[in-house]
């Protein structure tokens, strides 16, 4: 009996299914959520410098304070937990520390008395003052690589993703939902 191409076909089709093939393979270095996560650390260490050399501050205790630097009130240590995306138990050793440096404080809150929430003394709101204007020349820099074109496009991208996520993007919309 004569062989007909479709049989062939199936005999390599099922030749090739039994031949161990090559596993697709994740490759990190094109996988977004890999890259962000390396780009925000890298971005995070080199900002460091400047409030860590200087001040002798962690990443997390800096959180604490631009936390409540960009607020006009007092917030939760939960609220600076889910703005920046920071386990509880980090940022409530950065407050710790904080406190005891006079960086910040605990308010009463008024609507819940069994709350505190925390605020910058004048100390650490001078503290804020002096490293933000740092920061941002610092961002200036990492960013100098994109024109101002592209960095629009750049912030116009990531607020797409976060919108996505739900994430709040103003510190506005943070106000007005009292809560993160």
């Amino acid at each position: 009996m004569a062989r007909t191409s479709s049989d062939a076909a199936l005999k390599r089709r099922e030749m090739d299914e039994a031949s161990p093939q090559p596993k697709a393979r994740l490759d990190l270095f094109r996988f977004v959520p890999f890259r962000l996560n390396r780009l925000a650390a890298e971005v995070s260490s080199a900002l460091a410098v400047e409030y860590q050399e200087r001040h002798g501050l962690d990443i997390p205790a800096w959180r604490v304070i631009a936390t409540l630097g960009f607020r006009n009130d007092a917030c939760s240590a939960q609220y600076i937990s889910q703005c920046t995306r920071t386990h509880k138990s980090t940022i409530s050793r950065a407050v710790t520390t904080l406190l005891h440096e006079k960086l910040i404080e605990r308010v009463e809150n008024e609507a819940d008395r069994r709350e505190f929430r925390l605020q910058l003394t004048k100390k650490g709101r001078a503290l804020y003052e002096e490293l933000f204007p740092q920061l941002l020349r610092r961002e200036d820099e990492i960013l100098a690589c994109l024109s101002a074109q592209e960095r629009k496009q750049l912030s116009a991208l990531l607020g797409k993703v976060e919108q996505s996520l739900d994430l709040i993007q103003t510190s506005e919309e943070a106000d007005a939902k009292q809560a993160y």
